[in-house]
């Protein structure tokens, strides 16, 4: 458990946890399913930082200085079709080409 965490989280933990071995998980898949869902809580309390981008990046930011995922995003948005399969440079191409 990561020392960040309050007692709070860790009695979720615990119990997740608990709860996962009686259904069957091993030790180690209810430990990772334990912390996850404790992660994931705090993420959406805002107690932690999200690792990846949720967004578009930044509008005024050239297309080439945004990350995959944030061009993955925009082309989303867009509905360009095949968009998962496409590398940075063809995100880049395939959005300029729908604007």
């Amino acid at each position: 458990m990561p020392k960040a965490w309050s007692s709070k989280d860790e009695r979720q933990y615990e119990n997740i946890k608990q709860t996962q071995q009686q259904r069957g998980k091993n030790k180690e898949q209810a430990k990772e399913i334990a912390a996850a869902t404790v992660n994931k809580q705090r993420r959406q309390e805002g107690r932690t930082p999200n690792k990846t981008t949720q967004g578009t990046g930044n509008p005024n930011s050239n297309l080439e200085e945004r990350t995959k995922n944030e061009l993955y995003n925009r082309a989303k948005e867009l509905d360009i079709r095949g968009r998962s399969n496409m590398s940075k440079s063809e995100l880049v191409s395939a959005i300029r080409k729908h604007s």
